[in-house]
């Protein structure tokens, strides 16, 4: 999976790359997954499963899960789950 990194925040280029970063193991799985993709959007990365968006992760705020999915369970600490209404 190739994304562009050039607008991705710092904080979350550092979790997401860096071998001891929270996200890493996430950043692992997604690459061995090909019905994943990313797109970079507001300095943040959101991710989806066949066309439909699963999480966002951001540098410093709380990971959002739009839709539970197998890749969530790589997220450690507080999430927030966001649902339609």
């Amino acid at each position: 999976m190739n994304i562009d990194t050039t607008n991705i925040c710092s904080h979350l280029k550092k979790k997401l790359f860096e071998g001891d970063g929270v996200y890493h193991l996430l950043w692992v799985a997604m690459q061995d997954d090909s019905e994943i993709t990313a797109i970079v959007r507001s300095r943040q990365l959101h991710v989806y499963r066949n066309g439909k968006k699963i999480l966002v992760l951001a540098g410093k705020a709380t990971p959002k899960v739009i839709r539970e999915d197998r890749l969530t369970k790589f997220l450690g600490g507080a999430i927030t789950i966001y649902s339609k209404l």
